[in-house]
């Protein structure tokens, strides 16, 4: 986008998403060599396989990146390329999602489906545009914009809750959606959405934190930094996660995994299996049970049927 371009948007906007005389040229060069001098080395990182850099992206959703690593290393062990992948079995992908801790179990079912899209519509390699990436299962604009970015150096400028935090302290971008993606759009350096989108997320995950880590993590938008000049630290709230412990969410995983060897429970026997105080006619009983085996069916994981005179579930 030129800055022409970009000017035009600022005119249209309530308020600049950035100051008018900030030194662009300057702030791209001090992040990008902030960047590559010393960054967390995760091993998607090292990457610009689209496969394995799609599987990073679902599994980082609301996922500590720590945790991701081992997952995701052997996840690329077990399938590792697209055709592996569609060629799975569904059950085992959802399984495996279980097993790790992964969140939500439909992001396992999306991944296999986006994966079989990948294989009998593109041939089994993935197309490069942000736009064809976002058509395949689960991809929305954030994730089709990351494996852009990162596989192919085709991307729009990612905007996520790091970026939006940064943007907001350093030059005090209204906190507003659109204000935030004009602003990240006009500091991306033409061309270099690879290396500028894996920067400013870097920035805002170990130097832009909550608690901000600006001097000890070596900032390198100090001089220009609005919050750093004033001490005014605040920044666009986040919707905390609600708790997993006793949630649906927490029993869902329970019954994907006590249904992982693939063979059919009798609903009764699965509540007690996946909850303690499980009783059929109690507050935690078969209504209960029912309408988490509705959910994981509305989901395309899990399948019921009657047999034998009593209702039995298996993964799908």
């Amino acid at each position: 986008m030129t800055d022409a371009a970009d000017a035009g948007d600022d005119a249209a906007a309530d308020a600049p998403p950035l100051p008018p005389d900030l030194d662009l040229d300057a702030i791209r060069e001090a992040l990008i060599a902030w960047y590559e001098a010393d960054h967390r080395p995760f091993p998607w990182r090292e990457t610009d396989d689209a496969y394995e850099i799609h599987v990073s992206e679902v599994m980082s959703q609301q996922t500590q990146l720590d945790r991701v690593v081992s997952a995701w290393e052997a996840f690329r062990d077990r399938w590792p390329t697209v055709d592996a992948l569609a060629a799975a079995d569904r059950s085992e992908v959802v399984a495996f999602w279980t097993d790790h801790s992964l969140g939500y179990n439909n992001r396992a079912k999306y991944l296999h489906e986006a994966a079989n899209q990948v294989v009998d519509e593109y041939g089994g390699e993935y197309p490069e545009s942000p736009a064809e990436l976002a058509e395949l299962m689960g991809v929305g604009p954030y994730t089709a914009n990351a494996v852009a970015s990162f596989a192919f150096n085709n991307g729009n400028a990612v905007v996520d809750t790091n970026v939006e935090r940064v943007t907001y302290r350093a030059f005090d971008t209204p906190d507003d959606d659109s204000a935030f993606e004009q602003a990240a759009r006009r500091l991306m350096p033409e061309g270099e959405s690879r290396v500028w989108n894996n920067a400013i997320m870097e920035l805002g995950g170990v130097a832009c934190t909550k608690s901000p880590n600006c001097d000890e993590a070596g900032c390198p938008w100090r001089e220009w930094c609005d919050a750093y000049q004033t001490g005014d630290f605040t920044a666009p709230d986040v919707t905390e996660q609600p708790s997993f412990e006793g949630s649906r969410r927490q029993f869902r995983g329970r019954i994907v995994r006590a249904l992982s060897d693939g063979d059919a429970v009798a609903v009764d026997d699965l509540g007690h299996r996946i909850r303690v105080d499980y009783a059929p006619d109690g507050e935690h009983g078969r209504e209960w049970l029912d309408g988490l085996l509705d959910d994981l069916a509305d989901d395309g994981l899990v399948e019921t049927e009657e047999a034998d005179g009593e209702r039995v579930a298996r993964l799908r």
